[in-house]
């Protein structure tokens, strides 16, 4: 299933939502009208039963998102900052309810790599870049990088790509923990259709569940943290499909799980 938008492709198959900002004329920058109809995907998708998981990417072979359209950018002002225009969508990615992959297929530069933080996995082409170059620009990250980058890659190395503004290839960022595997690029979308298959075959209201304890270990103490958890494997201990698994375990069988 397919849904046409100016700036961006949703397609949807066997489960897996697949969002691809499509603006290859200007390396998949992000402008308004871009970040727009990727609230509008969202939303739909967050309603949609059938999803189970989203991959992300950008159209083209060169680049994931090279950053903020810098036209866009330039135009915006004290208003449009405390709006956090780009802010506020990857902040709709990270909480959206179902396993995220950033597949990043180039260039994921400013806000490309704030919009890959956003994804719960990112897996990276042998040809992608990353980078934080704001500073040179006169302003910071603003979507993200100086909250997500750190309590991905420690504060050490968030500090040093975004004070420095280098740009790190696929190997460094698998280094540092930014990726969690590099993929010849020609394999890319096939590999990342192969991940999201794997997420699939998990209990699904489990992995929505473990996906919101752990984004929640960012934000709050040890001991709220813990509570969280709790509370929400005793969800699963009353659910459909904790019997489903358990008992498919035990008949040596693969489970059917529903969601319940």
């Amino acid at each position: 299933m397919s849904t046409d938008y100016r700036h961006i492709r949703l397609e949807i198959a066997e489960g897996i939502a697949t969002l691809t900002i499509d603006r290859p004329s200007v390396k998949n920058a992000l402008n308004l009208e871009t970040v727009e109809e990727c609230h509008q995907a969202l939303q739909r998708l967050v309603v949609d039963d059938s999803i189970g998981a989203l991959i992300v990417t950008g159209a083209g072979e060169s680049s994931f998102v090279s950053g903020a359209d810098i036209n866009d950018i330039r135009a915006r002002d004290r208003a449009d900052g405390l709006a956090a225009i780009n802010s506020s969508l990857f902040a709709s990615i990270e909480r959206f309810p179902h396993p995220t992959i950033a597949a990043i297929n180039g260039y994921a530069l400013g806000g490309g790599c704030e919009l890959a933080l956003a994804c719960d996995i990112r897996v990276a082409a042998d040809t992608a870049k990353f980078g934080q170059p704001e500073l040179g620009l006169g302003i910071i990250p603003g979507a993200g990088a100086t909250q997500r980058l750190p309590r991905v890659v420690g504060m050490g190395w968030a500090k040093h790509l975004i004070l420095t503004g280098d740009i790190i290839d696929a190997k460094q960022a698998l280094e540092i923990g930014l990726v969690t595997a590099i993929i010849p690029a020609s394999q890319l979308q096939t590999r990342a259709r192969e991940l999201a298959k794997r997420i699939l075959r998990q209990g699904p209201l489990a992995a929505r569940l473990a996906k919101l304890a752990l984004n929640a270990s960012a934000r709050v103490d040890l001991d709220s943290g813990l509570l969280i958890e709790t509370l929400a494997q005793t969800i699963c201990y009353d659910s459909k499909d904790k019997l489903e698994g358990t008992t498919a375990f035990l008949e040596k069988r693969k489970p059917k799980f529903t969601g319940t």
